[in-house]
């Protein structure tokens, strides 16, 4: 009998470990409006489409389960310059899909308020926060995306960061950093520089992603603009633009199997 326990016991082990290495969480923004340091406001901010929904596809098609988390659990607005297929490099056939999957998924239009998402990190092999101004707006100064973010850390489960979501980084202290001296990417200037005089008709409050990085003692990595690129150090990927989701979603996967082994 006590063998039989033993047995029920690993099994059921083996079950909860499988069923976590294949779910995934995506911490989204839900803001709707960017304040702009000309007085105006960007209120077509959001989520950019294509840096979540291109990894969240690429996931998809590799058998993972995938749960959303906002703050309060608003459903994610989705940035309209993100909808122009220049950003989905040679995948804007999936826009139409895109457009049907965010009104009309139930999980992505009832995300889990923060909060839950902070007491079921044991579920999920890895986290991804998607790109987008938004987030630049809330989660930046949320105090629960920061532990959500140091739980994956301490638990040496992947944290994938794309674009603008390494800004995500800056909110910790040197002294309190899980992922310092990391190697890292993000947006950078110039990209910034356009998004800023041909999108948005002006600078927001927090920019300068990268510089800010480095100044936190990370080392800084990047390509040329619009290039695809991203940076995988230990359980950390981190990526720089919209064009960059398949060299983002190769280093992610790598990271998974690792921890999954």
């Amino acid at each position: 009998m006590k063998n039989i326990v033993i047995i029920l016991v690993l099994l059921c082990t083996a079950i909860n470990s499988l069923a976590q290495s294949k779910r995934i969480l995506f911490m989204m923004s839900a803001a709707q409006e960017l304040p702009l340091m000309n007085g105006k406001t960007y209120s077509n901010t959001g989520v950019f489409l294509s840096e979540f929904y291109l990894a969240y596809n690429d996931l998809k098609q590799r058998g993972y389960e995938i749960d959303f988390t906002t703050p309060k659990g608003v459903p994610s607005k989705i940035d309209k310059e993100s909808f122009n297929k220049k950003y989905w490099s040679g995948r804007d056939s999936l826009i139409n899909q895109a457009s049907q999957f965010i009104g009309t998924d139930s999980g992505f239009n009832h995300p889990m308020p923060l909060e839950d998402a902070l007491n079921k990190v044991d579920l999920y092999a890895g986290i991804i926060v998607p790109g987008g101004q938004g987030l630049m707006v809330d989660l930046i100064k949320d105090t629960l995306a920061q532990k959500i973010i140091t739980t994956f850390a301490e638990k040496q489960k992947c944290v994938g960061l794309i674009c603008h979501a390494p800004a995500l980084l800056t909110t910790f202290t040197t002294t309190n950093h899980p992922f310092k001296g990391y190697k890292v990417n993000s947006v950078t200037g110039i990209e910034e520089f356009f998004i800023e005089n041909v999108v948005m008709k002006g600078k927001p409050y927090n920019r300068k992603i990268g510089k800010q990085l480095k100044r936190l003692g990370f080392i800084y990595l990047k390509s040329s603009p619009a290039r695809n690129y991203a940076v995988r150090d230990r359980n950390l990927v981190t990526s720089q633009n919209p064009f960059s989701n398949e060299a983002f979603s190769k280093l992610f996967l790598e990271a998974l199997n690792l921890y999954n082994k």
